[in-house]
């Protein structure tokens, strides 16, 4: 018996096909014009010229000496990597503690703190220069550090908490039993059974932080000599900005490391949203 789709099904596949499309256009005309000299972007934009399509360019902008997308890379990779680790050391507990507080009390508190997640970061960021010019970590990669890990706690904490929450009671009990305390639970029952989750919030928070433009800019600072990606390529394609065969390149060499990553873990990204999804 042949299968029938509904029209509404066929409506949201055509209306999701069109919006992925939509998505993938401008990483087409990155990719493609990474390839071809001026003259050939200028004429034509949308058409891949396959006849004359060079990696020239590509490396010229890897050797750009106005800017070290190797360094840049380093930079960035610690970047990601410290602010995961702080924001999931602090929320892991804290949620935790939450997630067993009795239902009242802990919704009060959780409201407190994710309502980090409703300001946005540009508003904060000049008290924030001030507070770190105060403690002498303006300019500073630390500094960036602790500003950046504070922006990304109230998403991690609600996510967190909403795991841990349906998480049975009984594992506390039994460990309990067993003589353990609440760090040993936590961190050697609790926390690996939320691998799906703390998959996901690192992705996330990742691509939060890889493609942040305005914070490292502005505690950073120009005269830093400290450049993350995003601010790494500003520099170096600034003052080329009308030539193409500098802005592509350096465009796309930026973007390959966290689309990769991306692509990589995004099975665990879907399994960590359907965990989540069957136990809320």
């Amino acid at each position: 018996m042949k299968k029938t789709h509904s029209p509404s099904a066929v409506v949201r596949v055509a209306f999701i096909s069109l919006v992925s499309l939509g998505m993938l256009v401008p990483m087409y005309i990155l990719v493609i014009n990474t390839f071809k000299s001026q003259q050939e972007i200028l004429a034509d934009p949308l058409s891949p010229a396959f006849g004359t399509a060079t990696f020239q360019y590509l490396a010229d902008a890897w050797n750009n000496p106005d800017f070290s997308i190797l360094k840049g890379y380093g930079i960035t990779f610690a970047l990601v990597l410290s602010v995961n680790a702080i924001a999931m050391a602090v929320c892991a507990p804290a949620a935790y503690a939450l997630a067993r507080t009795p239902r009242p009390v802990s919704r009060l508190l959780l409201f407190f703190f994710i309502a980090g997640m409703f300001i946005p970061t540009q508003v904060i960021l000049v008290p924030v220069i001030f507070v770190l010019r105060a403690v002498g970590l303006m300019g500073t990669l630390p500094g960036l550090i602790l500003f950046m890990t504070a922006t990304t706690i109230p998403f991690t904490l609600f996510v967190f908490f909403g795991y841990i929450r349906v998480l049975p009671r009984s594992l506390d009990e039994a460990a309990a039993i067993d003589g353990a305390g609440k760090y040993y639970t936590l961190w050697r029952i609790i926390v690996p059974l939320m691998r799906p989750i703390i998959a996901t919030v690192f992705i996330l928070n990742s691509l939060s932080v890889w493609n942040d433009f305005a914070s490292p800019q502005m505690i950073l600072g120009p005269g830093s000599d400290v450049y993350t990606v995003t601010t790494g390529v500003y520099a170096a394609v600034g003052q080329y900005s009308t030539d193409y065969t500098k802005v592509f390149p350096t465009l796309l060499l930026a973007v390959i490391p966290i689309l990769v990553i991306f692509i990589v873990m995004q099975r665990h990204i879907m399994s960590g949203l359907a965990a989540g999804a069957v136990k809320g």
